[in-house]
């Protein structure tokens, strides 16, 4: 049972979880007043946007909000809505501090605080590095299969699950690409971005699991394993981003495609005699007590850190242990068909 609530863990996080549309901090009263008096005004305090000040046909008086921001702030879409939010949340939040209160969330969010117009700098910060992780295993991997170990007389390499884990490597890059871009900033179309790069990484994942457990080396095997789920995740995408971004639906493929692959690599780690096997017990493990910090779910700390962004500080050993299997499993498989050949 302790290792299904591991995996339970672990997998809820795989897809971003589903931001609640009425939190504490924006059915508060005066925060909803103040809101709603920015947006007539333009103004929260002494702080004023020109992107608030509108004629009587509902234009802005001074042109389109994007060409009134500095460059660099043009394309993460601040509006009047947006900035009236933001300012009255810090507002807020700073009134509550003095009367003791704890922060609270706003539209599903800590209140953090922008950093040069980035809405979450500490999680966009971590999550560049958990992109640089991945491309440097990546390339490792690659070098390794290419260049250090033996191929054969085609030129090909002896590991059969070489192309699988490039494919892997890109959508897993891609996948925290738009982690990055949707931490900068939560607009609709960096939110089904992020979902939708997770659930593929997420059903890819499982194809790998699946044919690398079960050593699947023939390609009408392959295909016969993979179409099914690509059909599936593809359908999945097209639904979240098309029709209807379901979160309670999306947790749930989530949820089904991690335990299922975190089952296949938990039980194939412990029937098999593989030497790096110790490895994914640990990430396994590790991502489950990692997962901790986000079911904790505290405040961040000074408005910048906050539980999830240690998850995603978490995830940068264990994408690199994640890695060094895969590496030790093609340099074990190498010389394994290598001996078998002589």
């Amino acid at each position: 049972m302790a290792q299904c609530r591991l995996i339970w863990f672990f997998t809820s996080l795989l897809c971003v979880v589903a931001v609640v549309n009425a939190s504490a901090g924006d059915t508060d009263p005066l925060y909803k007043t103040c809101v709603e008096q920015c947006e007539k005004t333009g103004c929260v305090g002494n702080k004023c946007f020109q992107h608030c000040k509108f004629s009587s046909d509902g234009n802005p008086i001074d042109g389109p909000w994007y060409l009134q921001e500095p460059l660099y702030q043009r394309w993460k879409e601040w509006d009047c809505r947006s900035d009236c939010r933001y300012y009255c949340m810090l507002a807020r939040e700073e009134e509550r501090e003095k009367l003791g209160h704890s922060p609270v969330k706003y539209h599903g969010k800590w209140p953090f605080r922008r950093v040069y117009g980035i809405q979450e700098p500490v999680s966009v910060a971590l999550s560049a590095l958990n992109l640089a992780v991945q491309f440097h295993s990546w390339v490792s991997f690659f070098i390794l299969v290419n260049y250090k170990l033996p191929l054969k007389q085609n030129k090909m390499t002896y590991y059969e699950y070489t192309s699988l884990l490039h494919v892997y490597g890109l959508l897993s890059m891609n996948s925290w690409f738009w982690s990055a871009v949707f931490h900068s900033r939560d607009v609709d179309l960096t939110e089904k971005l992020d979902y939708s790069s997770a659930v593929a990484l997420l059903g890819f994942g499982l194809i790998l699991a699946i044919l690398r457990a079960f050593n699947v080396r023939d390609e009408a095997a392959r295909v016969m394993v993979a179409a099914p789920l690509i059909a599936f995740v593809t359908t999945h995408i097209l639904y979240l981003n098309f029709y209807q971004l379901d979160y309670g639906l999306n947790m749930k493929v989530c949820l089904g495609m991690g335990v299922a692959q975190l089952l296949i690599w938990a039980v194939w780690a412990g029937v098999s005699h593989h030497p790096s096997r110790w490895k994914l017990w640990l990430v396994v493990v590790g991502t489950g007590l990692a997962t901790l910090l986000d079911i904790y779910d505290f405040p961040p700390y000074r408005s910048f850190v906050d539980a999830h962004a240690l998850w995603h500080a978490t995830t940068i050993p264990l994408s690199y242990l994640w890695w060094s299997f895969f590496r030790d499993d093609a340099e074990f498989r190498t010389m394994a068909l290598i001996k078998k050949a002589k």
